[in-house]
């Protein structure tokens, strides 16, 4: 399981609704937005520890201005978007292969336990919709960007 973790001012995910028209699914203002991938072996284990990783990451600025403290301690706003491209192997060619990336059938159900992990620790979790085309709009504070691998 991968998450791309960016400290955010602002963010949010939109979708087109079935009339054309644009419908935001998910934002958040000071927090944490975070691209979460499925591989294959990824269990409800894994899902579990990348939500008390997420949480706990202390990637939020103290009173003095050092990343010092956690979502937890700080907005607790976290946006969960799915990203299989997070799986995307350039190794070879062009064009990336997203074979590490796991089917929907398999991932949806661990994003959305993630999800649930996050709400029951605490936090106020917005998300994007799964099998959707989503466009995500961040401002990245900092910039604070960084990549989890459990």
């Amino acid at each position: 399981m991968r998450g791309l973790i960016q400290r955010v001012r602002e963010a949010s995910v939109t979708i087109t609704g079935p009339d054309g028209a644009p419908i935001v699914t998910g934002a958040v203002g000071p927090g944490l937005c975070v691209l979460v991938g499925i591989t294959h072996d990824d269990t409800e284990v894994t899902a579990r520890k990348l939500a008390a990783k997420i949480w706990n990451l202390r990637v939020m600025d103290d009173d003095a201005g050092v990343m010092n403290r956690s979502i937890a301690e700080t907005t607790r706003a976290v946006l969960i978007v799915s990203q299989f491209t997070l799986y995307a192997d350039t190794s070879a060619g062009r064009r990336p292969s997203y074979v590490k990336a796991s089917r929907p059938e398999h991932a949806e159900p661990l994003i959305d336990l993630v999800v649930s992990e996050l709400r029951r620790l605490g936090a106020d979790v917005s998300t994007g919709r799964f099998r959707t085309e989503m466009q995500v709009a961040l401002v990245n504070d900092g910039p604070v960007t960084v990549m989890l691998e459990l």
